[in-house]
Order: C-alpha cells, then structure tokens, then sequence
C-alpha cells in the first residue's frame, strides 16, 4: 500500500523533511487517518502532501518503521525521497478519474490517505 501524508507547509514542510533527512511522522488525531498510520509498513512508498495555500503533491518519502505501541499515537519514522518534478495540485486530482472514490477527495480532512498504485504513480508523474 502507498500512502499520502498532508502536512501545513509552515508547520512542517517537504523542504524540512529534505534537509533532515528523517522524521517522525506524528500529532494526527483523526481516527481513521490513525488507523492508517498503524497500518503502515517499513518500505511503504509515500507522497508528501501541502495544504493550506498550495495544496498539492510536492514530494515522495517512504516508511522507515512503524512503532504501534500505543494504538492511538503511532509513530512512524519516514525518509525523505525526492521532490515531484511536476507537482500535482488539489483541482488537478479532482478532476482524474483515478480519485473519483479517493477519500483524498471525497474526506478532504484525512491527513493520512490510502493511495492505489495508479494512484501514487500519477501523483508522481510517472
């Protein structure tokens, strides 16, 4: 499973991730969205989301591991992979046939997104 993380770009941005290398990917509160944290495994392929002003696709990273031991605050350590050449905007997902059942648009709250490998493979421009 590949999956998209959204992030406010002035609370943690992709460049941080870039310049640090690794970080744990943690304070989601949702549910659902930590439910699919929990799920997660090491080696799984992500995309780097910015909300607020820019909301788009901005760059890839991957899970490292996964700490699921207190089931309501996971922590998953994620590196960095590299940024989207061309990067996907919100209008530009809405309007794919790919997301039509995506939660990425139908639960636009959902801070951790499940994504399909069609999915993940367009939002990264391959």
């Amino acid at each position: 499973m590949d999956y998209l993380l959204k992030t406010e770009p002035s609370v943690y941005s992709f460049t941080n991730l870039e310049r640090e290398k690794t970080t744990i990917w943690d304070g989601v509160t949702n549910p659902v969205a930590v439910k699919n944290l929990r799920g997660m495994k090491p080696g799984e392929r992500l995309v780097i989301y910015h909300t607020g002003d820019e909301k788009s696709a901005v760059g890839t990273a991957s899970v490292v591991s996964v700490d699921a031991s207190d089931p309501k605050t996971p922590q998953v350590k994620i590196k960095v992979g590299k940024a989207i050449a061309q990067p996907k905007t919100l209008a530009d997902v809405k309007a794919h046939k790919l997301f039509a059942d995506s939660p990425l648009v139908r639960q636009g709250r959902l801070s951790v997104v499940p994504l399909s490998e069609a999915q993940f493979r367009w939002l990264i421009g391959e």
